[in-house]
This record gives structure tokens, C-alpha cells and sequence, in this order.
């Protein structure tokens, strides 16, 4: 940075952290979205951009109410009608197994699928599976999701699998030996885990994918103002005092929605954004192996068969 624009990031600093905005005017009529989580934050932002290019998006979440009430702001706002609202919570394979069974019978295709909902500096917990919250959430529930929608997605094709994931990949490690925190549990790491976690799963998921028009993207949405930090009182406090430096929810929905529309993206896959361009990954993110073993893992922890 020189000191031109070192000045202007100080004095402006909102500025620079707003990062870059999806620049694409593709048009989405016909296209068939599910977005995970987007009752709020940059999932709503995600959704309602998409709706606004056409799209028949379905928002999928746990609090049925809350996405109601986004679900009808989006429509009232873009006069897109196709924004429907369906149960999914990702801390439970009963709830994801007959979000999908729903989905599949009720709809004929399915063109893009963004696995955006999320979980973030939780106190110890398992989802119903037995699975620890932040792993069971971020990777295993959208594991299995995107196994169950996966024929749709080939059938459809071209298609594309979003998956959002963070900086944070870069503080995580897979530790097979203890995957659920049983033995030692941090929150802050627990997250990093689960982000790195989303990054190996894009990278294998591509690879198999090659061939099929089907692609598979990871990204980094930067630091946003949202609920997602809810379950830290200091992340809570820190994000309020450090608003200024943080995107919003529609700046940190850009290289979701990039990833989604970009044309120059039709064939790129199992590769990783950060404001709408290629990032650096992790070495332990480039990591075949471990994503090969992280694979095998997920599909035994749910009893699936995925060749």
C-alpha cells in the first residue's frame, strides 16, 4: 500500500473495507437457487439480489418465522414473487434428509446451490446427530445436503455449489483424533476447524465433479456486521466499537453472489474468493490428502455412501 492510499485507508477506512461489488449484470429468469441461512445477513443480501435478477430462490432455514418476514421484504422489494421459504435446520440429518426429500419432489431443478449458513463462536454443544456444533453445522450439514441435491444439480447442469467459507481456514486444522472437541474444545478454533473443513470439501467435491458442468467455489465473505458472532458478549462488543471497519451485509454478499452469476466463472472450479477474485489458500487447505481422508470421514459419521 503506498502512502497515498495508506492515508486514504485511515482517514477513510470504510472505504476500504467495503472491498470490491460483483460487477456482473447476469440475468437469473429460470434459475432455480437455495440459499442456507438467508433470513439474515449476507444470505439475505445474496438472496435478495438474486430474486431481483429473477431468480425462484428458496431460503432455507431453521427459524421459519424470521425468513417469512425476510422472504416478504424480498418480495415486496424486487416484485419477484418466487422467493419461498423452507424448513432446513443443519444441526439435525432428520431435518436436512426431508428438506431435500421436500425439494425434490416439489421442484425440477435446481441450477445454483449456496451453502451460506453458518455458526460461530458457540459455548460446547452437539447437534442432534452427536456431532460438535460448529463442525456438525459448517461442513457435516452441508456434507449431506449437497450429497441429497447433488443428482438434481448434474440434471440441471450448468450448475454451481457455493460454499461460504472464511479467513479464518487459515487457524483451522482437521484433527481426526478428536473431531467433535471431545477431548480439548476451543470456540474460536472450533470455527477455524469447521471453515477449513469447508474449503477441503470444495476442493474434493470439484475434483470429482470434473466433467459433469457441475461447479464447486469457496469463499471468503470478509469481516462482516452480523449475527453470527451472538454467542461471544466480547465479539459482540468488539464488532459494535469496530463497526466502521467492517463490511455490511451487502458488501459482504458480493463474492457470494459473484461466484453465483459471474459468467467468466462457467468452467472455474474448486478454487477460492475473496472480494470477487482468486485468494490465497492455506497450505493445509491445499492439503489433498487430508481432504481425501475428510471425505471418507463425513460419509461414515452419516452413514452415507458418496463414490
Amino acid at each position: 500500500m503506498n502512502t497515498g492510499t495508506w492515508v486514504g485507508a485511515v482517514l477513510c477506512p470504510g472505504r476500504y473495507v467495503a472491498g470490491e461489488r460483483c460487477k456482473s449484470t447476469a440475468k437469473m429468469e429460470g434459475k432455480v437457487v437455495i440459499i442456507t441461512g438467508a433470513n439474515t445477513g449476507i444470505g439475505k443480501e445474496t438472496a435478495r439480489d438474486l430474486a431481483r435478477r429473477g431468480a425462484r430462490v428458496i431460503i432455507a432455514c431453521r427459524d421459519i418465522a424470521k425468513a417469512e418476514a425476510a422472504a416478504s421484504e424480498i418480495r415486496a422489494e424486487t416484485g419477484n414473487q418466487q422467493v419461498i421459504v423452507k424448513k432446513l435446520d443443519l444441526a439435525d440429518t432428520k431435518s436436512i434428509r426431508e428438506f431435500a426429500e421436500k425439494f425434490l419432489a416439489e421442484e425440477k431443478e435446481l441450477h445454483i446451490l449456496i451453502n451460506n449458513a453458518g455458526v460461530m463462536l458457540c459455548p460446547y454443544s452437539k447437534t442432534a446427530d452427536g456431532f460438535e456444533m460448529h463442525m456438525g453445522v459448517n461442513h457435516l450439514g452441508h456434507f449431506l445436503l449437497t450429497f441429497l441435491l447433488l443428482e438434481r444439480l448434474k440434471q440441471s447442469a450448468p450448475a454451481r455449489i457455493v460454499n461460504v467459507s472464511s479467513l479464518a481456514h487459515h487457524g483451522g486444522r482437521i484433527r481426526f483424533h478428536d473431531l467433535h472437541g471431545e477431548k480439548s474444545y476451543n470456540r474460536g478454533l472450533a470455527y477455524c476447524h469447521s471453515k477449513l473443513a469447508n474449503v477441503l470439501f470444495t476442493r474434493e467435491l470439484a475434483r470429482r465433479l470434473q466433467g459433469t458442468k457441475v461447479t464447486a467455489n469457496a469463499l471468503h465473505p470478509g469481516s462482516v456486521s452480523s449475527e453470527l458472532v451472538r454467542h461471544s458478549f466480547v465479539m459482540t462488543w468488539l464488532w459494535k466499537i469496530f463497526s466502521f471497519f467492517l463490511k455490511t451485509p451487502w458488501e459482504g454478499a458480493q463474492t457470494s453472489i459473484y461466484c453465483a452469476v459471474a459468467e467468466e466463472l462457467d468452467s472455474v472450479t474448486g478454487q477460492y474468493f475473496s472480494d470477487c477474485q482468486p485468494a490465497y489458500i492455506s497450505p493445509r487447505g491445499r492439503d489433498d490428502e487430508t481432504a481425501r481422508k475428510l471425505w471418507s470421514v463425513s460419509c461414515e459419521l452419516l452413514g452415507i455412501q458418496w463414490d
